[in-house]
């Protein structure tokens, strides 16, 4: 579906283009914005049209930007406040300890970057903060030749697919994921990062329960509020059980019909559902120079 809009242009102002649209992505999540220019203010159209284009299919690409950062924080704070994690829970570009967040997060493989080259496993950004973000600004300056693609994996539709008996089963279950970055700064003897914490494991702190079937605050719609390969934990319920229910619902949900790759090219902007999706990246060749900027917005306590 394509929504093509007709913006009045001022006679007091240059002549610049006023015609733009919102199509759907030929995929089973994602909206393309198309004839946008975000170096310019969004009027009140623009903002509920891309707020209900993120809403209806979790996430929202435009095209051929060139936004200084000035600009970048503006075109995110036409949609909420900047996310800011607790000073006691490190998160991505934070202290090892936590703290001091920029609002801009650089995520390259060269300067002052981060992530580096190497493949990640799908996973929702600050999962594991007692109020994770809403969603995420990630803006493309300088592309690999090849690699460096991100899939975004659609966690409403995922819980919309499971039988009936297992929504029943996990419907009230609260679920533990664990600082990945604490886990950093205290290995276990093994070396393993484990995917589900055992007993014999020593609980990371501070750590926070969310539903494991996660309300989304816009929608309404269920979510399975899970990733890929985080250490995780399912509260109060037999471990070796839990961590099997955890590993039959991690295969379920990386399943490609629930999947949208981004095949990034310069200029481009995507904004994300972060309560909704996970995301992904491939690898690349690390003589290649990835660079991109994220800003993250505030969002609720998961219900």
């Amino acid at each position: 579906m394509t929504t093509t809009f007709a913006e009045p242009v001022s006679t007091l102002q240059p002549a610049r283009a006023a015609d733009w649209s919102v199509r759907d992505l030929d995929a089973p999540l994602g909206a393309e914005v198309i004839g946008l220019d975000a170096r310019e203010p969004l009027n009140a159209r623009q903002v509920l049209a891309l707020k209900q284009a993120l809403r209806e299919r979790r996430i929202v690409v435009l095209r051929g930007q060139r936004l200084d950062d000035a600009q970048f924080l503006r075109l995110a704070r036409s949609f909420g406040d900047v996310f800011q994690p607790p000073a006691d829970v490190p998160v991505l570009a934070s202290d090892p300890y936590g703290g001091n967040t920029p609002a801009i997060v650089k995520v390259s493989n060269v300067d002052d970057g981060v992530l580096g080259h190497h493949e990640l496993s799908a996973h929702a950004d600050h999962h594991w903060t007692p109020v994770p973000s809403s969603g995420s600004f990630l803006y493309a300056l300088e592309v690999p030749r090849v690699g460096g693609d991100t899939t975004w994996i659609d966690l409403a539709a995922a819980h919309d697919a499971l039988d009936p008996a297992t929504q029943r089963e996990i419907e009230a279950l609260q679920l533990i994921t664990y600082n990945p970055f604490l886990r950093r700064l205290k290995p276990l003897a093994s070396g393993v990062f484990p995917h589900y914490r055992t007993p014999d494991i020593e609980p990371l702190t501070p750590f926070v329960a969310h539903p494991l079937v996660r309300t989304h605050p816009d929608s309404g719609r269920n979510i399975l509020y899970l990733d890929e390969a985080t250490e995780v934990e399912v509260v109060g319920v037999d471990p070796v059980h839990g961590q099997a229910l955890v590993e039959r619902l991690r295969a379920h949900l990386l399943q490609a019909r629930f999947a949208y790759t981004q095949r990034w090219q310069v200029g481009d902007i995507v904004w994300w559902d972060n309560q909704a999706t996970l995301h992904a990246r491939t690898a690349f060749d690390a003589n290649e120079r990835r660079v991109l900027k994220r800003i993250s917005l505030s969002g609720s306590r998961p219900f």
